[in-house]
């Protein structure tokens, strides 16, 4: 009961506009001083701190800095070029183009919000202008962000592992084949609707091994970071944590040797931005580390897994009814506050029910990411609406077949579990 009340507290102050970490760490220090729980206020600081004391969070800040960097130091216009050229042959050739680069950028940037706001700024007026409505504009960038979110490094999933003490290692693998399976679902949906509505290619013909190659080659150095990341932690040259500060090396070197983009001034920005993102999502950590402590002490990650194994003796209807509820649940409120609340409380619950975490993560995280594109609060679709100032109405009615598409990914995830696990079974062995 207490605990029902604390999350309930914590989520009213959400809804009256409450930034995040404070509604989460006011919620969880109102516990320590209730007269029923007899808990040392001390208890509640010693947690906060803990929840710094750990050496796989230091992966988060770094991957925020690279994504920064890497967006100033040349590389986003080549890996452009390069999407344009591997589709910009088939119908819809500019918007299938966008989907192309979500991929190739989400060995980046692994930000679903950030690549959407990218690709706005560069593909969203020129899109626009070749006929596409700015509705479907803006879905399709926004939606599109969501392979950026699930192919590694992703934020969310070094959050879910942290969280949940799952292996981030093996998240980052199983992240691969969700990402491709939803890159193709989107440019079928894409295709169908570019079909209906007459898009145009945005090149006349298929494009030549010359000119892949020359695309190759000029974001080759992009490319070979994903690469680089995997392949190390795979043979143990480094950690997650210890690859977030080899991709910032890896980005100022591609920045100021190969390119020599980046400059000074591209430099300080990027710092400044980053120190801007880090904290904001560090102090969300810091304080749901109190939070996490009251819902582990209350036992509700038990409570809910005896309920739910006693209603649901199948995996996947247990997987599907989560499934619903993270869908809502991300329709209201914020991917990252999501995670730090409900990871705590659900990594038990399936583990429990003998559900591999790895794929539970990546069913969370591919469900909870596409509700920050989705009416009424996500804050993706926000961010592409204000870029190129389409209504929420026409947002929401052009998302639709693009939205079935996920859908049907995420079906396929959860009845299907190798289609997640088999490469982490097969590379982390």
């Amino acid at each position: 009961m207490t605990s029902a009340m604390i999350l309930l507290l914590a989520l009213g102050f959400m809804v009256i506009g409450t930034p995040v970490a404070f509604a989460i760490g006011i919620a969880s220090l109102t516990y320590f001083l209730l007269p029923s729980t007899f808990m040392p206020d001390m208890v509640a600081v010693q947690r906060i701190v803990a929840a710094s004391q750990s050496f796989p969070l230091l992966s988060v800040p770094l991957f925020i800095l690279v994504g920064h960097l890497m967006n100033g130091s040349g590389i986003t216009p080549r890996l452009t070029d390069l999407a344009t050229t591997l589709a910009g042959w088939m119908r819809g050739g500019l918007a299938q183009a966008s989907l192309v680069l979500s991929a190739l950028m989400g060995g980046i940037s692994g930000s679903a919000v950030a690549d959407a706001a990218m690709q706005s700024r560069v593909l969203g007026e020129p899109m626009i202008r070749r006929g596409y409505t700015p509705g479907f504009t803006g879905a399709l960038l926004s939606i599109g962000g969501l392979i950026t979110a699930t192919i590694p490094p992703s934020l969310g999933l070094i959050l879910y592992g942290f969280l949940g003490e799952v292996s981030i290692g093996r998240l980052f693998v199983a992240g691969i084949m969700p990402g491709v399976l939803l890159t193709i679902a989107l440019m079928l949906a894409t295709a169908w609707v570019a079909r209906r509505r007459d898009y145009k290619p945005e090149n006349d013909r298929r494009p030549t091994f010359g000119e892949v190659a020359t695309g190759l080659r000029a974001g080759f150095w992009a490319i070979l970071f994903p690469v680089w990341l995997l392949v190390g932690i795979r043979f143990g040259v480094f950690t997650p944590s210890e690859a977030g500060a080899f991709a910032v090396a890896y980005a100022l070197f591609v920045g100021m040797v190969i390119y020599r983009e980046l400059t000074f001034e591209k430099l300080i920005h990027a710092l400044v931005a980053s120190v801007r993102d880090i904290g904001m999502i560090m102090l969300i950590i810091l304080l749901s580390g109190a939070f996490g402590y009251v819902i582990t002490f209350e036992r509700v990650p038990q409570t809910i897994a005896e309920v739910m194994l006693g209603l649901f003796s199948s995996q996947a209807v247990l997987l599907f009814v989560i499934a619903g509820f993270l869908l809502v649940f991300g329709m209201l409120v914020e991917a990252t506050v999501i995670v730090m609340l409900l990871t705590p409380i659900l990594v038990p619950v399936i583990t429990a029910a003998g559900i591999d975490p790895v794929h539970f993560g990546l069913v969370m995280m591919t469900l909870v990411t596409f509700g920050g594109m989705t009416p009424p609060v996500g804050v993706s679709m926000f961010t592409v609406c204000g870029i190129l100032r389409c209504s929420y109405k026409d947002y929401t009615a052009e998302m639709v077949p693009l939205a079935v598409a996920v859908l049907a990914v995420v079906v396929i995830m959860i009845l299907f579990p190798q289609v997640v696990l088999f490469l982490p079974d097969y590379v982390m062995r």
